[in-house]
């Protein structure tokens, strides 16, 4: 083999999933403990190596890390950006591509000692560069949240809209006007009422449950102007 060619086979590429999701109303993220080393035994992103003979593309490898080591599938997953240098990981110089996954925390596998949810603001230290991973993705959601339809990913089958407001100001951190909002929403035009379908409001009346239409369940809808 010519030198060249091993200095090639030498970088390591791996693909890494920020999964977001919302615990009572506080966006939080998915830590997988790892299993081997470097850093066993440490919290952090989900991630692994691309298996070439098997993934169609990076985002193939990333639903297989999300389906073999947190039992998920079919979950909102977008491609974020690109880490790489001879510093990141001392196994050696490596390339990782990073996703951001979004689901419902309900969704989630129970009773799992080596995976946890943390709210973003006290995740602390993480291995590698998973912090600047982290970092990049609720810079990319809470941007995205401002003119599309991506806070609805943390939500289940049907939701109400004051859940959904709930849910955008849960990820921008401050509220929304509810008359702004609601035109917001219509101007995405990526809702419909469920047919008959309300929830009971206790002393409110009940509110209409609302799913997103089939054209937008795997592609955001979008608006010119934020909320």
């Amino acid at each position: 083999m010519m030198q060249s060619d091993a200095a090639h086979a030498q970088v390591l590429t791996t693909v890494d999933v920020v999964l977001l999701t919302l615990v009572e109303g506080v966006l939080s993220v998915v830590l997988l403990q790892r299993e081997r080393a470097p850093y066993a035994g440490v919290w952090a992103l989900p991630g692994g190596y691309i298996h070439a003979q098997e993934d169609a593309d990076a985002q193939a490898s990333a639903a297989r890390v999300l389906r073999s080591k947190v039992g998920i599938e079919g979950t909102y997953l977008e491609q974020l950006a690109t880490f790489s240098g001879p510093a990141r990981d001392p196994r050696g110089w490596s390339v990782a591509i990073s996703y951001c996954a979004l689901i419902p925390q309900q969704q989630l596998p129970a009773h799992r000692s080596d995976l946890k949810i943390v709210p973003v603001g006290a995740v602390g230290q993480l291995p590698f560069d998973h912090g600047q991973i982290l970092q990049a993705a609720l810079a990319r959601v809470r941007s995205k949240s401002q003119y599309s339809s991506l806070p609805v990913y943390f939500l289940g089958e049907s939701f109400s809209l004051p859940q959904l407001q709930q849910v955008y100001e849960s990820i921008l951190g401050e509220p929304v006007n509810k008359v702004s909002f609601r035109r917001k929403m219509d101007e995405l035009g990526m809702l419909e009422p469920v047919p008959g379908a309300m929830q009971a409001g206790g002393a409110h009346r009940p509110a209409q449950l609302y799913r997103v239409r089939p054209e937008f369940r795997q592609q955001l809808a979008l608006t010119a102007r934020g909320l």
